[in-house]
């Protein structure tokens, strides 16, 4: 992700979540070293998803990851997920950790497909509406690597 690109993530961002994140922490997160923002296009350029993920030792979380509504169903996710988790890996990340809204059951699919399991629940954690929020776990292939 560039500077250039926070104004459509935002976009998409508005599009998606009833608490959408403001486009100044979009471009917050471009000055962090820990932080892996990526965005996926179409051939055109036009952005259509991104994905944030944190690094703080060996732990990383999946901070957001969206794709626009008209997106949605073709993988774009699963895509933006992969990179992630392989950056992650590649970084020495052992686990990765995120939340989800309960009623998400679209991204609950694609978190249990790629190796999540969960870990926990927040009660009352989203707002806009009220709803509790999953905390998911995944292990990633380097841990075993490094502790055998």
């Amino acid at each position: 992700m560039a500077s250039a690109d926070v104004e459509a993530v935002a976009a998409i961002e508005a599009a998606s979540f009833s608490d959408a994140w403001p486009p100044s922490a979009f471009t917050d997160l471009l000055q962090r070293d820990y932080a892996r923002l990526r965005v996926i296009a179409d051939p055109h350029g036009e952005l259509l998803g991104y994905c944030i993920l944190l690094r703080a030792a060996d732990q990383g979380e999946i901070a957001n990851i969206c794709t626009a509504p008209a997106a949605r169903g073709q993988g774009m996710g699963g895509r933006l997920l992969d990179d992630a988790l392989t950056w992650a890996d590649a970084g020495g990340v052992v686990e990765v950790f995120l939340e989800v809204r309960i009623s998400n059951t679209a991204a609950r699919a694609l978190y249990t497909a790629r190796g999540f399991s969960m870990v926990g629940r927040r009660r009352g954690y989203y707002q806009h509406p009220t709803e509790d929020a999953l905390v998911l776990r995944r292990t990633l292939p380097g841990a075993t690597e490094s502790s055998a």
